[in-house]
């Protein structure tokens, strides 16, 4: 015997089953791309948007001189964040030498906040650079910053292609932003 629910050899709706589910309604956005700019001009582009804001509004968690660092909308993992230059430009190898040394620097405080806040196992780091490269906002240079734990790939990103981040966005950028200056 079952302890749910079957009408003609189907599960009903709503009936309880062997399985848990996690929701995550939210990630249709980022699957049907509402999200995604038209095209790679300053005007459609978020990243050029999110300086215009305040903090809170635009997720930034530090503004440096010539680089900030804002929260991913639509992180792999909790306390995912993203390091970019000020100005709209593609490549890593269209920053000033200012912009590369302010890059790297504003990117080591990053991981060592993120480490210390988050207390990850370890980190990815990387850049898709052009659209064909994977970069989802080709337009506008940003790392990725990605806090990672031991078993953190289960299998919800290996077969549901679902990842769980039990912490609000809000509540990363303000643990991230008061520890900043910290490590």
């Amino acid at each position: 015997m079952t302890d749910y629910e079957v009408e003609d050899g189907y599960l009903l709706p709503g009936a309880p089953d062997a399985f848990q589910r996690l929701w995550t309604p939210h990630r249709m956005a980022y699957i049907h791309g509402e999200a995604k700019p038209d095209d790679q001009s300053v005007s459609q582009c978020p990243f050029c948007r999110a300086q215009t804001l305040d903090d809170e509004s635009g997720l930034i968690v530090y503004r440096g001189e010539l680089v900030f660092v804002v929260m991913n909308l639509f992180p792999y993992n909790s306390g995912h964040i993203l390091v970019l230059p000020y100005r709209h430009i593609p490549f890593f190898t269209d920053l000033t030498a200012a912009e590369r040394v302010e890059f790297g620097e504003v990117t080591a405080q990053a991981m060592r906040v993120v480490k210390g806040v988050t207390n990850c196992h370890g980190l990815n780091l990387g850049m898709n650079q052009g659209e064909v490269a994977g970069a989802g906002i080709a337009g506008h240079l940003h790392q990725h910053i990605v806090p990672r734990w031991s078993g953190d790939a289960n299998f919800f990103p290996l077969i549901a292609q679902t990842k769980a981040v039990p912490q609000l966005l809000e509540t990363q950028r303000l643990e991230l932003t008061q520890a900043w200056h910290k490590f």
